[in-house]
């Protein structure tokens, strides 16, 4: 049986085939048309899947949408109807892809595919629940599910049992966790529903000085996570901003213009909602526990990867064990619309053993063979050595400890938003400078921005208060006492002064409150990256290497070896290794930079 999952028309479209409950591949369709965040209907990652599962739509046994559009069409028209008219712009602007479109689903996957048979669709946070449980390594288990809005619902709590998945409890719109995210993320001058790892990623510069205030005036939080918005300060109802005038004057202010100077206030106030958020969180984790009694938790949905608030659940909240599904938001959809079809709605059983998951490592994007990349390689008259895989890993070790940035292109492309050891640029945590650098003259983007380490997982409890394994990279831990630099005894930094401290042992990856993002790796889930990492552990002593995605600011993570290779042109990388092929930057012909595409990277 072949069940194809589908997510679209919001943000991150992408598509999923399972086939008999085993997840056989799984991508955005950002990656193939290079469009980030695309939300277009998926055509090129369907078409990969079906590629990948060696089929053609025909063979398909089902096809299941990750959420039920005309409940949504429903919400949309009655929040109108209550604002009307002063929402008259923003219904006026949704309703003909609505008309066009996301009403005619089943017409719409029968003519881009070709495809006669069932279409089915499940619940919005039902696909996120089912994407946080099934995938998990639990018997059984409570979920919670967190983003901006699905249908109706905006968080949910229920438990999973073998193949059963039951929601039991619902936070409704308007009043979300993720929106209310958003609401600052708008107001910082970032980008909503890409920029909000910016606000987390800018909260250590500031003091939650404007957390009672948004505790006071912006919403009421009971005891169990549950909340009502004070929607009087909020414009995601009635207009085409998150927030409003009124918002603006409570906190003295209007929103900061993107690419403007990020000042003291903007860091408080990521600060503030940053707390906010993690105390939400662990509230909603701690009644989940009350309710269900279960010791494993599963999360899922956008709010999901906001890796400080899960590293807060895993460390304060009453949970054992946790799992987070590392395409937590829309594209993660598809996924467990699949996977809740074969198990829920087809009745098959579920094996699981407690320890291992069935997310393969999220390495379920494409690959490319030796040949291919080498045929790409020749057509672009680059000048590579080929490099016998087993002595890999030795000679990026050695790049790295000499200083070098390297583009690490390997195996299948990673599904969700974070670079595990497949599509990443890679570098030596040790080196006081790497973060500024790697930030402005590689991925185009603040400097203000953490890096993420990845770590072997025998080493991770000696270098980060981390008790658990963190393959997805998704919590946030401190780095170890021991590891940690003694601050200077000048006066005390604020700000992004900050960057100017070393902080610790691996200062590349050390955030300005002595944190880090891990991603644990374990060589049964990505052997060369493993091995790779183990060669410098062996030459250096130090475990860890810097991890970030290979794109540049403005683009999703490359997919395709052009991709790579493009990517490697334009920015101040060292080294790319593309399977078996190492590339020297000082050995290729000079290109001319895509200035009007850099000046998009510069304003994005």
């Amino acid at each position: 049986m072949n069940i194809l999952g589908i997510s679209c028309f919001y943000h991150d479209s992408a598509a999923c085939l399972v086939r008999d409950g085993e997840i056989l591949a799984a991508a955005q369709e950002e990656r193939f048309t290079r469009k980030k965040h695309d939300f277009n209907f998926p055509i090129n990652a369907i078409n990969y899947c079906l590629k990948e599962g060696k089929i053609a739509a025909g063979d398909l046994g089902l096809v299941v949408f990750y959420d039920k559009p005309f409940i949504k069409f429903e919400r949309i028209l009655e929040t109108y109807l209550a604002y009307a008219p002063s929402g008259i712009r923003q219904f006026i602007q949704a309703m003909p892809l609505w008309l066009k479109q996301k009403l005619w689903i089943p017409e719409l996957i029968r003519r881009e595919l070709a495809y006669n048979g069932k279409v089915l669709f499940a619940e919005h946070h039902e696909s996120h629940a089912a994407s946080a449980f099934y995938p998990s390594p639990f018997k059984e288990a409570a979920f919670l599910t967190m983003d901006g809005v699905g249908e109706w619902e905006t968080a949910s709590f229920g438990v999973g049992r073998g193949n059963s998945l039951e929601l039991q409890y619902y936070l409704r719109f308007p009043h979300s966790l993720g929106l209310l995210y958003s609401a600052f993320t708008y107001y910082v001058g970032f980008k909503v529903n890409s920029g909000e790892y910016k606000l987390m990623g800018l909260a250590p510069y500031g003091e939650p000085r404007y957390a009672h205030l948004i505790l006071d005036e912006l919403l009421d939080l009971k005891e169990d996570g549950s909340f009502k918005l004070n929607m009087k300060y909020f414009g995601y109802c009635n207009g085409l901003r998150m927030t409003n005038r009124r918002f603006e004057k409570l906190f003295g202010a209007p929103a900061r213009k993107p690419e403007t100077e990020i000042t003291r206030k903007d860091m408080d106030m990521a600060a503030s909602i940053q707390q906010v958020s993690e105390e939400i969180m662990l509230r909603m984790a701690r009644h989940v526990h009350k309710i269900t009694g279960q010791d494993n938790l599963c999360l899922a949905g956008g709010v999901a990867f906001n890796c400080v608030g899960n590293g807060r659940i895993l460390r304060q909240g009453p949970f054992k064990n946790i799992w987070i599904q590392p395409a937590a938001g829309d594209a993660g959809g598809a996924l467990g619309a699949a996977l809740l079809t074969w198990y829920k709605y087809l009745g098959n059983r579920r094996e699981a053993d407690n320890m291992n998951d069935g997310q393969k490592a999220s390495l379920l994007g494409p690959a490319y063979a030796d040949e291919e990349i080498k045929t790409f390689l020749k057509k672009e008259g680059a000048s590579y050595k080929r490099i016998a895989y087993p002595d890999i890993p030795q000679a990026i070790a050695d790049l790295i400890d000499r200083g070098n940035v390297i583009g690490w292109f390997q195996g299948r492309m990673e599904f969700g938003p974070r670079a595990l050891g497949a599509r990443s640029i890679i570098g030596d945590a040790r080196d006081v400078r790497m973060q500024s650098r790697m930030n402005l003259k590689i991925k185009y983007r603040e400097s203000f921005r953490p890096f993420a380490p990845t770590v072997l997982l025998e080493k991770a409890s000696e270098w980060f208060d981390l008790p658990v394994e963190s393959p997805y990279m998704l919590l946030t831990a401190p780095v170890k006492e021991e590891k940690r630099l003694k601050p200077s005894a000048e006066k005390r930094l604020s700000g992004f002064e900050n960057l100017k401290e070393r902080r610790s042992e691996i200062p590349a990856v050390t955030h300005v409150d002595y944190s880090a993002r891990v991603q644990t790796i374990k060589r049964d889930d990505n052997p060369l990256y493993y091995d790779m990492i183990s060669a410098y552990y062996k030459k250096t002593g130090c475990p860890v290497i810097i991890n970030t995605s290979f794109n540049v600011r403005g683009e999703p993570l490359v997919c395709m070896p052009e991709d790579a290779f493009r990517c490697f042109m334009r920015t101040e990388m060292d080294y790319l290794i593309m399977g078996p092929f190492l590339l020297d930057k000082r050995e290729q012909k000079k290109i001319e930079k895509d200035i009007k595409r850099q000046k998009e990277f510069e304003l994005d």
